[in-house]
Formats: C-alpha cells, structure tokens, sequence
C-alpha cells in the first residue's frame, strides 16, 4: 500500500512540474479523463471579454459519494473535495492541489480495477501521450 501512495504523489509531482501553469494542468486532465468519465466530468469555461475561452474555469469530478472540484482563481487553483450522502453535500472540505490529485488519481487507480477505459485514461496521464503543447 505505502508503495501505491508513493507512486501516486510521484505522479502528482510529475503532472505538477510537466504543466506548471494551472490551465494546462486542466487541460491535460480533461482531455486524458473526458472518454473514461463522461457525463461524470463537467467543465466550465471561462469568459473572455465578449466570448467564451477554451481556458477551464472549474473542473468538477464526480467519483462516487464524492465530488473533486478544482476552481481557477486568477494564476491559483482552488480544490475542494466535497461529500455527500443521499444527494445532499454534508462536507466540503478545501485541500492542496497535491490532495487533490492524488485522491482523483487514486480514486481512479480504483475504479481502473474494473473498467477498461479508466485503465486507459489513467495510463494516458502516467505514460502521456505526446500531444501535451
């Protein structure tokens, strides 16, 4: 188990130091997880002076009883993880971008058990695919 963990925080410092700017970080995710999560990945563009941008302006993961929302806040990133029992959220609690990502890469290490295209996904973000700018 401590070597999973360790795997995980080195592929969260890895995606941190290969896409130092937030909105490709996003990005990145976006376009590896969009196929293995669909309608599970919601993400809200953000607004240029008089149209919409390709810029991400929150991304909001729905995994379960939780919900990992990532909100753009200037040049900073804000993560929230949020719980909820029966529809309705009971906590949210603000964690590191770190925390972040290692609760979606580990949530999905999860789910990769069973499912052939979140294997594929996750795969995608640890091997990369060569088309990050």
């Amino acid at each position: 188990m401590d070597e999973q963990i360790s795997d995980l925080d080195l592929l969260a410092s890895s995606l941190q130091a290969d896409t130092g700017d937030v909105r490709v970080l996003l990005k990145v995710l976006v376009q590896r997880l969009a196929g293995a999560l669909g309608d599970r990945l919601h993400v809200e563009r953000g607004r240029g002076r008089f149209k919409k941008t390709d810029d991400i302006a929150q991304l909001i993961v729905d995994l379960g009883d939780d919900q990992l929302i990532a909100t753009v806040e200037g040049g900073r990133l804000d993560c929230v993880v949020a719980r909820s029992s029966g529809g309705i959220r009971i906590r949210s609690t603000k964690v590191t971008m770190d925390e972040w990502l290692r609760r979606l890469l580990g949530a999905l290490r999860d789910e990769a058990a069973t499912s052939e295209a979140t294997r594929l996904a996750l795969e995608s973000i640890v091997i990369g695919d060569g088309t990050d700018g």
